[in-house]
């Protein structure tokens, strides 16, 4: 399944019976980056009475990090319901903060989990999402005369050198979208150039 990443920033307002559910929709790369997100909405509104988040890291639906917080709100009615909505979107790294001013109407447990739910569900709505391109590196051993062919082909596969060493020889690390692999060590293959695996 392809996995996607968030390019933009979403902030969306929802009210159920009076209560306001401002959901904060974002990317974050690390804990801290969480941590930080999480404390911009609380100086944003430092009156409201919950800051109830989620978020999930990882590469891969299987190697996926997850935290929550109910925030003051009964355990389980706000965190883990907007868990659940991030953990069925085929998203990386990602965290949604709702944070609630109550509006004198008591919802219940089953309302709190449908309106934080919904409130996750409407922002992504207007998330921006990109495929995740999954590349390979490759190190490589080539002449100094095969360097510029390298990286022509580099230009037609979408791939990048991210290294370079010049010594008698030069040493390469490139990396391309997995997907265009095969194309490569052919290539590479039919020019005889190495590729070192050390």
């Amino acid at each position: 399944m392809t996995r996607f990443v968030m390019t933009n920033e979403v902030k969306k307002n929802l009210e159920v019976k009076k209560s306001d559910f401002i959901t904060w929709l974002k990317a974050v790369d690390s804990r801290e980056q969480a941590m930080a997100y999480l404390q911009q909405a609380k100086d944003a509104y430092p009156d409201a009475r919950h800051h109830c988040w989620a978020y999930v890291m990882g590469d891969s639906a299987n190697s996926q990090t997850a935290a929550m917080s109910d925030d003051g709100e009964p355990s389980g009615t706000a965190g883990k319901p907007m868990l659940n909505v991030l953990q069925h979107k085929p998203v990386n790294n990602v965290m949604a903060i709702v944070i609630r001013y109550f509006g004198g109407i008591k919802l219940g447990a089953g309302g709190l989990v449908r309106a934080y739910s919904q409130a996750v569900e409407q922002a992504f709505g207007e998330a921006d999402l990109e495929p995740v391109v999954v590349k390979s590196e490759h190190r490589l051993r080539l002449d100094f005369a095969q360097e510029q062919w390298i990286r022509h082909q580099l230009s037609l596969l979408e791939g990048q050198v991210i290294k370079i060493d010049y010594s008698n020889d030069v040493k390469m690390t490139v990396a391309l979208p997995q997907a265009h692999d095969e194309t490569f060590i052919e290539q590479l293959n039919s020019k005889s150039i190495e590729r070192l695996t050390d």
